[in-house]
């Protein structure tokens, strides 16, 4: 009983007040992919400005993903070791102390490890707002929740490269992370004031951390877990392989302005939400498997007319354009993925979700760079790292994922 007088009340006011905890845990979701593009669109003046080539400005991409990775598997087990206020509140905090190094970087070995840290203390954000939906709603009102949230922060790789690019209208690339710090600053007092402890002490579970830990290891050893994971890094670092090479080639060798840039990656980040929305719908029909196939080689299909665009100078329309139906078929490939994968663990959804966290954005922050290694003035390093992307991908889907007990699954219900 007097866990019922504890958790139901703060259950009840969450709920409500749906609309309030909605934004508010939305505007913590947001964070992560927010502070990943808004300031793509100033990537080529970065590199003019610290005199740095573009693969280790490039790195400043790759080092915030893999922190935004890292970080999941400690932030989760931390919130249920000490609720879910506290550890979220402090990463907003260390969050604004990071983006404030990132705008004084004197240099770029300052830059990528302020971005590193600015990465970590992101992802917090994302794992404790999917927790606390967990804590306070179940069934249909927490899938309710949940398919909401991820149409707000979907929408961060629509807003972030058009608010950037008009940030760079009235300041540099500096001010870009002087916003985030502000941006940061709101939501800790929306934060404060709206969220509510939603894991009470009775709840809380003080061996999570090395609990967790030691499930890694069983995760990493099932293939097909393993094959889904590798299906969901490499496709996520195609997309980001464009998100860091696209700035270069759009603004240096087809001389598109930081402004026009974010509304082409703008209308790339309106056709992968509406992949995903679509998934959603075609589900049902056709099974997360059959689906995540088809996403996967739209993916390899595109990155090789994309490389035919390139190496024929075909010009802007057709780059981008390919470019376009690239992510359009990427919104097809993380909910499918991610589903197959936590199919057959239930049990241990919190870890594998981390481990999938890491595959996703550790192996896109390890190949970024690569787009940049030919220089600031040519597109063949960015199509090339794409349809190699693509390739792999495909390749692990149809080897490490085919004949195991799932790759028939027709019912699995993706989120997202």
């Amino acid at each position: 009983m007097a866990v019922e007088t504890r958790v139901d009340p703060v259950r009840t006011l969450a709920l409500a007040r749906p609309v309030r905890l909605l934004v508010v845990l939305g505007c913590l979701s947001l964070l992560g992919p927010l502070s990943m593009d808004i300031y793509t669109p100033g990537l080529p003046t970065m590199a003019d400005s610290l005199g740095a080539p573009a693969w280790a400005v490039q790195l400043t991409v790759a080092l915030y993903l893999a922190g935004l990775g890292v970080g999941q598997l400690v932030a989760g087990p931390l919130s249920d070791v000490y609720g879910r206020r506290r550890p979220v509140l402090a990463s907003l905090v260390l969050f604004a102390v990071a983006s404030m190094l990132c705008a004084a970087s004197p240099g770029i070995v300052t830059l990528v490890a302020s971005r590193f840290l600015e990465g970590v203390t992101a992802s917090a954000g994302v794992v404790i707002a999917r927790a606390v939906i967990r804590d306070v709603a179940t069934g249909t009102a927490g899938a309710r929740y949940l398919s909401r949230l991820v149409l707000i922060y979907g929408l961060a790789p629509v807003v972030a490269p058009l608010l950037g690019g008009q940030i760079l209208r009235v300041t540099s690339w500096r001010g870009v992370f002087f916003v985030l710090v502000g941006a940061a600053a709101l939501v800790f007092v929306a934060t404060l004031r709206v969220l509510p402890e939603t894991l009470p002490p009775e709840q809380r579970r003080p061996g999570a951390l090395r609990k967790t830990t030691a499930t890694f290891g069983g995760l990493v050893r099932d293939r097909a877990f393993f094959g889904y994971a590798l299906v969901l890094g490499f496709g996520t670092a195609t997309l980001v392989g464009y998100v860091a090479g696209a700035p270069f080639v759009l603004q240096n060798v087809y001389g598109v302005s930081p402004q026009l840039y974010g509304v082409f990656f703008g209308v790339g980040a309106v056709a992968m939400i509406a992949g995903s929305q679509l998934n959603a719908r075609l589900l049902a029909r056709f099974g997360s498997r059959r689906l995540l196939c088809s996403a996967v080689g739209s993916m390899l299909l595109f990155g090789a007319l994309l490389m035919v665009a390139v190496l024929g100078h075909l010009g802007l329309g057709p780059v981008t354009v390919c470019l376009v139906l690239l992510m359009g078929s990427f919104g097809f490939l993380p909910a499918n993925a991610v589903a197959l994968g936590m199919h057959a663990h239930p049990e241990i959804a919190g870890s594998a979700s981390a481990l999938l966290g890491l595959a996703q954005y550790g192996i896109a922050g390890l190949v970024t760079p690569l787009v940049g290694i030919g220089g600031k003035d040519t597109a063949i390093p960015m199509a090339a790292v794409i349809l190699g992307l693509g390739i792999a991908t495909a390749v692990t889907l149809a080897t490490l994922t085919r004949g195991t007990a799932h790759e028939h699954e027709t019912t699995v219900v993706a989120a997202g």
